[in-house]
Protein backbone atom coordinates (compact mmCIF):
# COMPACT_ATOMS: atom_id res chain seq x y z
CA UNK A 1 0.00 0.00 0.00
CA UNK A 2 2.86 2.08 0.70
CA UNK A 3 4.50 1.60 -2.58
CA UNK A 4 1.67 2.49 -4.47
CA UNK A 5 0.93 5.73 -2.57
CA UNK A 6 4.57 6.81 -3.26
CA UNK A 7 3.99 6.15 -6.82
CA UNK A 8 0.71 7.40 -7.17
CA UNK A 9 2.07 10.89 -5.30
CA UNK A 10 5.64 11.36 -7.79
CA UNK A 11 3.51 10.40 -10.75
CA UNK A 12 0.66 12.98 -10.40
CA UNK A 13 3.87 15.49 -9.90
CA UNK A 14 6.31 14.72 -12.24
CA UNK A 15 6.77 17.75 -15.04
CA UNK A 16 10.10 16.81 -16.52
CA UNK A 17 9.19 13.75 -18.85
CA UNK A 18 6.16 14.89 -19.67
CA UNK A 19 7.59 18.31 -21.21
CA UNK A 20 9.51 16.38 -23.68
CA UNK A 21 6.82 13.35 -24.33
CA UNK A 22 3.66 14.96 -24.24
CA UNK A 23 4.30 17.71 -26.73
CA UNK A 24 1.91 20.42 -24.98
CA UNK A 25 -1.54 19.83 -26.87
CA UNK A 26 -3.68 22.34 -25.84
CA UNK A 27 -7.58 20.53 -26.81
CA UNK A 28 -8.98 17.62 -25.98
CA UNK A 29 -8.62 15.08 -28.35
CA UNK A 30 -8.53 11.31 -28.15
CA UNK A 31 -8.82 9.94 -31.68
CA UNK A 32 -12.55 8.74 -31.80
CA UNK A 33 -12.50 10.74 -35.18
CA UNK A 34 -9.89 10.89 -36.61
CA UNK A 35 -8.27 6.90 -37.01
CA UNK A 36 -4.78 8.96 -37.37
CA UNK A 37 -4.36 10.40 -33.72
CA UNK A 38 -3.59 7.97 -30.90
CA UNK A 39 -0.80 8.17 -28.79
CA UNK A 40 1.83 9.28 -31.54
CA UNK A 41 0.03 12.54 -31.20
CA UNK A 42 0.20 15.62 -28.66
CA UNK A 43 -1.47 15.40 -25.53
CA UNK A 44 -2.03 17.73 -22.59
CA UNK A 45 -1.51 16.58 -19.01
CA UNK A 46 -2.20 18.65 -15.51
CA UNK A 47 1.96 19.43 -14.67
CA UNK A 48 2.05 20.34 -18.03
CA UNK A 49 -0.34 23.15 -18.18
CA UNK A 50 0.74 24.27 -14.85
CA UNK A 51 4.48 24.56 -15.91
CA UNK A 52 3.17 26.39 -19.12
CA UNK A 53 0.51 28.68 -16.94
CA UNK A 54 3.44 29.78 -14.31
CA UNK A 55 5.57 30.53 -17.04
CA UNK A 56 3.05 33.06 -18.65
CA UNK A 57 3.08 36.91 -18.01
CA UNK A 58 -0.48 36.48 -17.37
CA UNK A 59 -1.79 36.89 -14.04
CA UNK A 60 -5.29 35.02 -14.24
CA UNK A 61 -2.54 32.22 -16.30
CA UNK A 62 -0.59 32.18 -13.10
CA UNK A 63 -3.47 32.30 -10.35
CA UNK A 64 -4.91 28.78 -12.68
CA UNK A 65 -0.93 27.50 -12.53
CA UNK A 66 -1.67 27.81 -8.62
CA UNK A 67 -5.05 26.17 -8.23
CA UNK A 68 -4.11 23.33 -10.51
CA UNK A 69 -0.89 23.10 -7.91
CA UNK A 70 -3.30 23.11 -4.90
CA UNK A 71 -5.31 19.90 -7.02
CA UNK A 72 -2.55 17.86 -7.97
CA UNK A 73 -1.74 18.25 -3.76
CA UNK A 74 -4.95 18.02 -2.63
CA UNK A 75 -5.99 15.24 -4.83
CA UNK A 76 -2.06 13.19 -3.09
CA UNK A 77 -3.31 14.37 0.38
CA UNK A 78 -6.99 12.88 -0.47
CA UNK A 79 -5.68 9.59 -1.49
CA UNK A 80 -3.30 9.36 1.77
CA UNK A 81 -5.40 10.33 4.26
CA UNK A 82 -8.16 7.94 2.44
CA UNK A 83 -5.28 4.99 2.26
CA UNK A 84 -4.26 5.36 6.22
CA UNK A 85 -8.04 5.30 6.99
CA UNK A 86 -8.63 2.32 4.82
CA UNK A 87 -6.11 0.27 6.19
CA UNK A 88 -5.31 1.16 10.07
CA UNK A 89 -5.49 -1.42 12.77
CA UNK A 90 -9.30 -1.62 14.32
CA UNK A 91 -8.48 -1.62 18.07
CA UNK A 92 -10.89 -4.02 20.36
CA UNK A 93 -13.44 -1.99 22.20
Amino acid sequence: MTGGLLAFARISGETAPLLFTALGNQYFSIGLHQPNLGLTQPISALPLVIFQYALSPYDDWQRLAWTGSLIVAAAVLGTNILARIVTRERRPS
